[in-house]
C-alpha cells in the first residue's frame, strides 16, 4: 500500500496520532521482535508486573540502562526513524528510550490513560513514540487516543493504582489531575484502529492515550520506541521524571535544546 507521508504529517500534527498500514516488512518485524524479546530476556531496574485484580499478567518494562546492547542493529535498519522524520518534516532524528508491554494469562487491566510527557522532561513538536504490535488486535482491543489532546493540558501522570486510574504518581505536582476519560468517555474525541503485525502507530508524547484490557485466550505484545528531534527541548517537571540518564538532568537548563551523547542519533 503507498503511503502517503505527506498527508499523514498533517494528521499527525492535527490530532497527535497516525496509524501507517503496512509499513514495516516481514524482516524490519523480526528486527524489532527480537528487541523486544532481548528486553523480556534482560530485564532492566525499571521492570514491573502491574497489579492485576486477576492472576493474568501485565508486564512492562522501560529505560533499560544496556537498551542500547540489544536494540542499535535494529533501531540503525529500521524505516521507523525515516518515516517520523516524514511526519515531523525535520532530518534530525534521536532514540530516547524502549518501552515493552505483555498483556497475558487471563483477564488483563485497561492501560490507565494517561500522557507520557508527563512522565519526561522534554516538549517540542519532533516528538514521537512508534508502538508495535506483535499480535493482530480488533479496535476493541488496540490502543485509544484523544484526538488533539497533544496541544490541550498536559496532566499529572497516572501511578496506574488498581481502582483509580487517575491517581497521581506526584500528589506535590502542579500539574492538574488526570480526568476520568473512561467514565465519560462520549465526551472525548476518542480514536483507535485495528492493527496487522506491520502496522505502526506513531503519537506525539502529549497525546492522551490508553490501553484496552485483553481476555483470557489473548495476549499483546507491545513495542514502544520514543523518539525527538530538532525542535526538542528541556522541559522541567516536578518530581523524578525522565529521562534516566546520569547526570543529565543536573546539566540541563529550562528551554535548552534536548541533547546528550548517550541518545543514539539515527538521523
Amino acid at each position: 500500500m503507498s503511503l502517503d507521508l505527506a498527508a499523514a504529517g498533517e494528521a499527525y500534527a492535527r490530532d497527535g496520532v497516525v496509524r501507517l498500514r503496512g509499513v514495516l516488512d516481514a524482516k524490519a518485524m523480526a528486527a524489532a521482535l527480537a528487541a523486544y524479546d532481548w528486553s523480556l530476556a534482560n530485564p532492566g531496574p525499571g521492570a514491573t508486573r502491574f497489579a492485576q485484580a486477576t492472576d493474568s499478567t501485565f508486564y512492562n518494562d522501560l529505560y533499560n540502562p544496556r537498551c542500547l546492547e540489544g536494540y542499535t542493529a535494529m533501531l540503525e535498519a529500521s524505516p521507523i526513524p525515516a518515516l517520523v522524520a516524514g511526519l515531523w518534516d525535520a532530518p534530525d532524528v534521536w532514540f530516547m528510550y524502549e518501552q515493552v508491554f505483555l498483556k497475558e494469562g487471563g483477564e488483563t487491566r485497561r492501560t490507565p490513560w494517561h500522557q507520557d510527557s508527563a512522565y519526561l522532561a522534554i516538549a517540542g513538536d519532533h516528538l514521537a513514540v512508534a508502538w508495535i504490535c506483535f499480535d493482530a488486535q480488533p479496535v476493541e482491543g488496540s490502543l485509544e487516543f484523544v484526538r488533539g489532546s497533544h496541544r490541550g493540558p498536559l496532566y499529572n501522570g497516572s501511578r496506574f493504582e488498581l481502582g483509580d486510574d487517575t491517581a497521581p504518581i506526584n500528589p506535590a505536582s502542579p500539574l492538574p489531575r488526570l480526568p476520568d476519560i473512561e467514565a465519560a468517555r462520549s465526551d472525548w474525541d476518542i480514536v483507535a484502529w485495528p492493527v496487522e503485525p506491520g502496522d505502526l502507530i506513531v503519537f506525539h508524547p502529549a497525546t492522551l492515550h490508553g490501553g484496552a484490557p485483553t481476555h483470557p485466550g489473548h495476549r499483546r505484545r507491545t513495542l514502544t520506541l520514543r523518539f525527538f528531534g530538532t525542535d526538542a527541548i528541556y522541559d522541567q517537571r516536578p518530581g523524578r521524571v525522565g529521562p534516566r540518564v546520569d547526570g543529565f538532568h543536573q546539566r540541563m537548563r529550562q528551554g535548552e535544546p534536548f541533547r546528550d551523547p548517550s541518545f543514539l542519533r539515527l538521523r
